[in-house]
């Protein structure tokens, strides 16, 4: 299971200040997080952005991204960091089979000192930093952050291992090339054009989620799918330079549909909205709850 979720370098194109900014993008990188996202990446729209642009977009959400343990040791002082105090807590649950933080759990930690005998000292977020083994297939420097798994507390047992890090991974990259990765699955547009949702159609989506990249129904939950939002607005079919009226349209047999390179299908998650434009972190929620249903 992989699940993206591409935003803007202007996504806070419309804040008045640096702390405003700063909120925001805890709004976004919290709906990353209660959905279980695990790639959040920033496209440039260079065109869109105004004061503060896709460094400070990714540099935000990232530190949010950071459990709190390690952000000081990793981040220290920087200037598009000054009001971080705004941003919400991420409460993120550990990645274990049974969702607790006891035995099997993975943390990230953060290597502060390399030895000679192939051990290494690591901060994961326990009293002390700890001393483990660094696996023959791995090599890791000072500073580098590596997965740890725990799988007793009382005695304490540890060991680095080859995974992802837990939690969100924020980068920074171009919207075609995330989106012809081969781990993008099924590539949804949200757009106020887009075809709205219905339930008949949240049921074929339904189908396509599930091991989307064999096609194949095999009983387990294993969506795979990538999601592009826009900015204030500014929305997807103006960053990515097509006509919005035509975005709507849903026949797969026409190769020369809007855009049909880049998204398999544009959709509208807030349909007859109240508010005159959606905010990109209202989208995410509205969005990533349907696409999350079983």
């Amino acid at each position: 299971m992989t699940v993206t979720v591409l935003v803007p370098s202007s996504l806070v194109r419309e804040s008045r200040d640096k702390r405003e900014a700063t909120r925001k993008l805890g709004y976004v990188a919290r709906a990353a997080t209660v959905f279980r996202i695990d790639r959040l990446v920033v496209y440039p729209d260079s065109d869109g952005e105004r004061r503060w642009g896709g460094g400070f977009v990714r540099t935000v959400l990232a530190y949010a991204a950071t459990p709190p343990y390690l952000r000081k040791e990793v981040w220290g002082r920087r200037d598009e960091l000054e009001y971080v105090g705004v941003l919400p807590p991420l409460h993120a649950v550990a990645q274990t089979g049974s969702g607790s933080n006891g035995s099997g759990s993975l943390r990230q930690g953060i290597v502060t000192e390399v030895g000679s005998d192939g051990r290494v000292r690591v901060n994961c977020g326990l009293q002390h930093p700890i001393s483990l083994l660094v696996p023959p297939s791995q090599t890791v420097e000072e500073g580098e952050r590596v997965t740890i798994r725990i799988s007793s507390r009382q005695p304490l047992r540890a060991r680095i291992v080859d995974d992802e890090p837990p939690g969100v991974n924020v980068e920074q990259a171009e919207l075609d090339e995330v989106l012809t990765r081969p781990d993008s699955g099924l590539r949804i547009a949200s757009s106020r054009y887009g075809e709205v949702l219905t339930l008949s159609l949240l049921g074929d989506l339904r189908q396509r989620l599930v091991d989307t990249d064999t096609g194949v129904q095999t009983g387990t939950d294993k969506r795979t799918y990538t999601v592009a939002f826009g900015a204030p607005e500014r929305g997807l079919p103006e960053i990515c330079g097509i006509d919005p009226t035509a975005v709507g349209q849903r026949d797969t047999s026409d190769d020369t549909r809007p855009d049909r390179s880049r998204f398999d299908l544009w959709l509208n998650t807030v349909p007859n909205q109240g508010s005159e434009t959606v905010r990109t972190e209202e989208a995410m929620f509205a969005t990533l709850a349907c696409l999350n249903l079983k």
